[in-house]
């Protein structure tokens, strides 16, 4: 499948057991999408919406040839977690009651979509979490795709103070989860364990295949690559890729430059990722010179 060089988005209301949930969906312009990748955005859980990450989403369409669909979850301090989990696995249950023809098609019965989730710092660590509900729920998922998300409270790591100065500093991510966190173990009314942080859970065995992202000058990447690590040991599928000179906030960067490769920005590349690991025998998906991890 050739990348598309059209995105069309339009506005859309996810039904949720709180209320409708306004979202952008982003459609690729192919023939029909490889699947629907539901993507939560960074902002310490106080701030953010998918208008602010609208550029950067279509490019993420438009390099995976997924659908995606951006969601304005709720936000601290008028909620805490777990809400903001709730509404990303609202978003996945709307997704997966698309048909995946292209926007505007006649709906015609097919088999279930291809389903991914995934988000870019606090929105990664949304996303990473929602992955255990799927795991535990038995909810299918071809992928979690996660950028830099921060998944320590105590943000404990060396990476926070290695760099102390860069952002997000430990103090401000520290006042940020206790926004974001409600004190306890949060529970679904089906039993399963609302995780705030996938730190949180004993195993992570049968997780979704993760892509995942990272600056070197990102005070969180020690968790990102510390959770890589977890999930390899658990047997979970991982590529991980390291940005050189580059901090926390690199998938709101934008792309490439006239002649440029895709992969050169972070969001091309998590977008190539994603296709490449859900559609491995495409010719069009392997370019040759790109480091995958």
């Amino acid at each position: 499948m050739a990348t598309p060089t059209v995105v069309s988005w339009e506005q859309v209301s996810v039904p949720t057991p709180s209320g409708p949930l306004p979202a952008r969906v982003y459609r690729p312009g192919t023939a029909s999408p490889q699947g629907w990748l539901v993507w939560a955005h960074g902002g310490s859980w106080r701030a953010g919406s998918a208008r602010d990450w609208h550029g950067a989403t279509a490019e993420l369409a438009r390099h995976s040839g997924f659908g995606v669909v951006s969601v304005d979850y709720r936000l601290a301090p008028e909620v805490r977690h777990p809400a903001m989990v709730e509404d990303i696995l609202s978003a996945l249950t709307w997704a997966a009651e698309q048909q995946d023809g292209p926007a505007g098609a006649l709906a015609v019965p097919s088999k279930a979509p291809v389903l991914a989730v995934g988000g870019d710092s606090a929105g990664g660590t949304l996303a990473a979490s929602a992955a255990l509900v799927c795991r535990d729920r038995g909810v299918p998922l071809a992928a979690q795709v996660l950028a830099y998300p921060p998944l320590d409270p105590g943000c404990a790591a060396a990476s926070y103070h290695r760099f102390p100065d860069m952002f997000p500093t430990a103090s401000y991510l520290r006042a940020a989860w206790q926004d974001y966190r409600h004190p306890g173990r949060p529970v679904a009314a089906d039993g399963t364990r609302l995780h705030s942080t996938p730190f949180e859970a004993a195993d992570l065995r049968g997780l979704a295949p993760a892509v995942m992202a990272t600056g070197d000058l990102d005070p969180v990447g020690d968790d990102v690559h510390h959770y890589g690590r977890l999930l390899r040991a658990a047997g979970v599928e991982v590529t991980l890729r390291e940005f050189r000179q580059t901090g926390h906030g690199a998938f709101l960067q934008p792309g490439h430059g006239p002649g440029g490769h895709p992969t050169a920005s972070m969001r091309g590349w998590l977008g190539l990722a994603l296709r490449r690991l859900t559609s491995p025998n495409d010719p069009e998906n392997l370019p040759s010179s790109p480091p995958w991890s």
